[in-house]
């Protein structure tokens, strides 16, 4: 499986542009503050996520720490890193784990920078 093959939610420190940039290409994804998650814990959001079946895109190593560490349940994480890049970049990293050669099958993490 690719990445944009399964739905997507957007941490709150996931840029709106990169929410509208996927959006624009045809992407599944949702921002964690269209679905009232603003402020919202990194476990509810890992929750909200697998829950709908959707993979958390975020710039927050917590999410990471709770699956591994806590034993979360969840379908996917992509913790992109650093944090607050420019936008143009992240949408470039997310393109770049989409096309790559690797099948994601879930649950999965997968660490870029």
């Amino acid at each position: 499986m690719s990445l944009f093959e399964r739905a997507l939610l957007a941490d709150e420190n996931i840029h709106p542009e990169v929410v509208r940039g996927l959006l624009e290409r045809g992407v599944d994804i949702l921002a964690a503050v269209q679905i009232g998650l603003g402020g919202a814990g990194d476990a509810s959001v890992l929750r909200a996520a697998l829950a709908e079946g959707r993979i958390v895109v975020t710039h927050d190593r917590d999410f990471g720490t709770l699956a591994i560490r806590g034993g979360a349940q969840f379908v996917g994480i992509v913790y992109l890193r650093p944090g607050h890049i420019s936008s143009a970049l992240v949408l470039a990293m997310l393109e770049a784990i989409h096309g790559s050669a690797v099948s994601l099958t879930p649950p999965f993490l997968v660490v870029a920078h």
